[in-house]
């Protein structure tokens, strides 16, 4: 998979280089490459943005610089996703739509936004969530991210992902390592039983009395079994 980003502020991209995404880049699964808008920008001062039409606090991007960077990058396969406040929520399900394509340009809103223009060239809008940042740059770090990490090959274990947050629309089960007392808390003895059984079915029934707790709301679309659905009789029962 090939990304590139279409940013004014390059240098806050330096996360991706650590962890898991360098991982993924040092072995040929994902390419990313961050683009400085002001290279496509004209003039001596390489201008990108400029007050808005009327009137009001701030600078609005201008749509050329951006529109110059798309075309520049854009093959036959590409889509080009715009990070601002009005797209569509970004969720594991829209995750994993997108870890199917192989090439994306991610462009980064900055100050009170971009030319409304530019839409004309993108093929999808995006948020994070319904809050205020000051650009596009962390939201774009989010999608590469949360896309990144599905492409087959970046997280070894295939099966960890399946047990994530979200993942069949459930909240993940929680974990425990060394050591087994801490302060008064102990580990769960099914987790130090060793019947992986039990340990299958103690989690799978914390991931449901979670979401059943914290986000009900993903429940009547989550992926359910008839294990399940008894497990969730007896959490509502108390058992």
């Amino acid at each position: 998979m090939r990304i590139d980003i279409l940013t004014l502020f390059p240098s806050m991209f330096s996360p991706i280089n650590e962890s898991m995404i360098k991982r993924a880049r040092d072995r040929g699964l994902l390419n990313v490459y961050i683009n400085d808008l002001r290279d496509f920008a004209e003039g001596k001062h390489r201008q990108a943005d400029d007050i808005p039409y009327g009137g009001g606090p701030g600078m609005v991007m201008m749509v050329e610089p951006v529109e110059k960077a798309v075309r520049s990058k854009r093959k036959t396969d590409s889509r080009v996703i715009l990070m601002c406040p009005t797209g569509e929520l970004l969720t594991q399900e829209k995750a994993k739509a997108l870890s199917r394509h192989k090439h994306f340009i991610i462009i980064c809103g900055h100050y009170e936004g971009i030319d409304e223009r530019i839409k004309k060239f993108v093929d999808e809008e995006i948020s994070i969530g319904d809050y205020v940042l000051t650009g596009g740059e962390l939201p774009a770090m989010v999608l590469v991210d949360a896309v990144a990490r599905l492409i087959p090959g970046v997280v070894k274990e295939e099966e960890s992902l399946k047990q994530e947050s979200f993942y069949g629309g459930l909240l993940d089960f929680p974990s425990y390592t060394r050591p087994s007392e801490f302060e008064e808390a102990i580990v769960p003895e099914v987790l130090r039983s060793g019947n992986h059984n039990e340990v299958r079915r103690w989690r799978r029934k914390q991931s449901l009395a979670r979401t059943l707790l914290k986000r009900p709301d993903l429940l009547p679309s989550a992926d359910l079994g008839k294990e399940d659905r008894e497990l969730l009789k007896e959490i509502i029962s108390g058992e």
